[in-house]
């Protein structure tokens, strides 16, 4: 398949609310789209880098820019192009997953229009809707939070994940709990934000039987996350620290995790967001799918993948109104707690142009 060009647009999409974790609050969401035009069709992949480089290393304008100067035009200047042979021409640049990741998923998506497959069939998806979980971030009361949550739980979502730092944790899942009661399935999630001195605090959310604390410690902790482990029954699961399936499978031979989240622009897209899945299965440790705040491209790549035989728990797959008014795709609408994995060629769904357009802050054709 060769490629004739890719465009890269920005879009500047406003959040229904503000979202805050221990990295920050965000209220709008600036995304990075990528469309590539090939002979027999175009696709489309979306760049999950935040705006600042907080929950990672990887930030949108230096996303934009890697791609503008080095990947896309590597790209270009090759014959033939497959979506499993991004990775390999690629692999002289270090690092830089996330833009890695927007390029392969828009590459995948023409391949696949062109043979009229869906990304749920060529992944290897074993269900035809998958079950949702919300996450929720930090608030600024407890009433608040409790307001929010059974909001979630009205709406249908099967699973409530929680933003927690220090000074925000057992009070918020205490309350929780008390109010929803323990059947509920819940999780939280620290992004980094605690250290091994914080064991003792750690150790205080154990009664609470947490489905799993996600990212305690430093994403290069993965030593600390297994100390950690011998001293709290509440099952760990690594987020951040997990950037491929060779990091995975190191993570769960140190026993650092006894689960996976896995998100496809933190490994470097969806083919190793699988070869990771597959590790993870052959070591009987459930995996889930993580969110980025991602549009509906995003979301239904996401769904497609979260519909693997090896994703066992609800994921942060929600639906578009949980962080959008307004996608710039069909939206995607929960159904019993439920989202359907689309059955269209590729990703199954595709800007609709004038919703598209009016989020869009600016575009730029690079040619072949």
């Amino acid at each position: 398949m060769k490629l004739s060009g890719v465009e890269l647009r920005r879009v500047r999409m406003p959040l229904v609310a503000p979202f805050r974790t221990s990295f920050g609050t965000q209220t709008v969401r600036e995304v990075l789209l990528i469309r590539v035009v090939t002979p027999g069709a175009e696709g489309w992949g979306e760049c999950v880098a935040m705006q600042d480089p907080l929950y990672s290393s990887e930030y949108v304008d230096a996303a934009e820019h890697v791609l503008r100067r080095f990947l896309v035009p590597a790209l270009l200047h090759v014959g033939e192009v497959t979506a499993s042979s991004v990775a390999v021409h690629l692999a002289k640049y270090k690092g830089h997953r996330m833009a890695k990741a927007a390029l392969e998923m828009a590459v995948l998506d023409a391949e696949l229009r062109t043979h009229g497959q869906s990304f749920g069939a060529a992944l290897g998806s074993t269900r035809d809707r998958v079950p949702c979980g919300v996450s929720v971030g930090i608030m600024d009361s407890i009433p608040q939070l409790l307001d929010v949550v059974g909001g979630y739980l009205d709406a249908g979502y099967v699973r409530i994940k929680l933003k927690i730092e220090p000074g925000w944790d057992l009070a918020p899942v205490r309350a929780v709990r008390e109010r929803f009661g323990d059947d509920l399935l819940l999780q939280v999630d620290a992004n980094t934000a605690y250290t091994l001195s914080d064991v003792p605090q750690l150790a205080r959310l154990d009664p609470f039987e947490l489905l799993l604390v996600e990212q305690p410690l430093d994403e290069e902790d993965v030593l600390g996350h297994a100390e950690l482990a011998r001293h709290i029954r509440t099952p760990i699961c690594l987020d951040e620290s997990i950037v491929s399936a060779r990091s995975a499978a190191d993570a769960i031979k140190l026993g650092a995790c006894r689960i996976v989240n896995i998100k496809p622009g933190r490994v470097g897209g969806y083919l190793e967001a699988r070869r990771v899945h597959d590790v993870c299965a052959a070591h009987g440790v459930p995996v889930w799918c993580g969110g980025m705040l991602e549009t509906g491209l995003g979301r239904a790549a996401n769904v497609a993948l979260a519909s693997l035989p090896g994703f066992t728990l609800p994921g942060d797959t929600s639906a578009s109104d949980r962080f959008y008014r307004t996608d710039i795709t069909e939206p995607f609408v929960l159904e019993s707690g439920h989202l359907p994995v689309p059955t269209g060629p590729g990703l199954g769904v595709t800007p609709i142009p004038e919703l598209l357009d009016e989020v869009s802050t600016a575009q730029e054709w690079i040619g072949s």
